[in-house]
């Protein structure tokens, strides 16, 4: 295997460029469906080539429950500094595992927890419920998901505002956002090196709903206005913490407003709302900088993919000529 097995754990660098480059340069749909390919390959390559390592160095330890010829100076040799890198990839993995399985279980008990406070409730795809808070947010679910909004933040928009808001709301639910930002969540955990893919997928959801409303709605302005407005509005209170699904006026309705004085994602937002639509392309032109940065995280992506399965099948027969039959 030799320094190949450490390789996708650090190949997610090559994904830095474009994370920060497809914001403003791509299509959000294309920034989401491309980002989200790339951190959850570097992610399942790098968590393989952790078990690999731990494979090694848990063979070292007395008393594992490994067939003794995995401990074997041949097996050990596949690996550079395996004395180091085995024991240090167990508590690694472990720490892995446990964080995503964390993000899984608090990903479901949210869920629970918001289609039990709307169990009550008619069966209807929207929501609204007398609340003073404003906010609204999409909740996946079976066969439909539901979009729910408070009275609160109903009374500040218009009619056309109004429309606004469902149209993006339901493209959330449409596209299935939420399984995006599911896998770039546990990407990140898998990797923290892919954290910035994370936060990109995050935006570009949105965005990708906000173009979609204003196609819906036929005016990228009344778009723009709802945001800001709903923005406002929610500056006065908080969400409820079931809301971290998809929420309307900011990354999430976890996600507080930063002001428009500052360069955060609402005002990021309204701006491109404010400006022509882009262009939808499946991959951005090669000699840009978004395409570069583009094929440069693919190769990184393929890279991985390669470095990892090379180290898997190379482990494989290494073991299994180590074991005695």
């Amino acid at each position: 295997m030799g320094v190949f097995v450490f390789l996708p754990l650090v190949l997610p660098l090559s994904a830095w460029p474009v994370a920060r480059l497809a914001e403003p340069h791509l299509h959000p749909r294309t920034a989401t469906r491309l980002l989200t390919a790339f951190a959850t390959v570097m992610a399942v390559c790098s968590t393989l080539c952790l078990a690999l390592l731990m494979v090694v160095g848990t063979a070292q330890l007395p008393g594992n429950p490994l067939p003794d010829g995995w401990s074997d100076p041949e097996v050990r040799a596949a690996v550079p500094y395996d004395e180091i890198a085995g024991k240090a990839a167990i508590p690694a993995l472990i720490l892995v595992l446990a964080v995503c399985a964390r993000t899984l279980w608090r990903h479901h008990r949210i869920a629970r927890r918001a289609r039990r406070a709307l169990a009550g409730l008619p069966s209807s795809t929207v929501v609204v419920l007398p609340e003073a808070k404003p906010y609204a947010y999409a909740l996946p679910g079976r066969p439909r998901g539901r979009v729910v909004v408070t009275t609160a933040l109903l009374r500040g928009l218009i009619p056309p505002e109004r429309r606004a808001l469902f149209a993006h709301e339901r493209a959330h639910l449409t596209a299935r956002h939420h399984r995006y930002l599911l896998a770039v969540r546990l990407a990140a955990r898998a990797n923290p090196f892919l954290r910035p893919l994370r936060t990109a997928v995050t935006y570009t959801t949105e965005r990708w709903a906000d173009e979609d409303a204003a196609r819906s709605v036929g005016s990228r302005r009344v778009v723009a206005r709802a945001i800001g407005k709903a923005a406002l509005l929610s500056g006065t209170g908080s969400a409820p913490a079931f809301a971290g699904f998809s929420g309307f006026a900011g990354f999430s309705a976890s996600s507080g407003f930063s002001g428009f004085a500052s360069a955060g994602p609402v005002p990021r937002r309204v701006a491109a709302l404010l400006g022509p639509a882009p262009v939808a392309r499946n991959w951005p032109p090669v000699f840009t900088s978004v395409g570069l940065a583009a094929w440069g995280a693919a190769v990184g992506t393929l890279v991985s993919a390669m470095s990892s399965a090379n180290s898997a099948v190379t482990m494989f027969l290494i073991l299994h000529a180590a074991t005695p039959f």
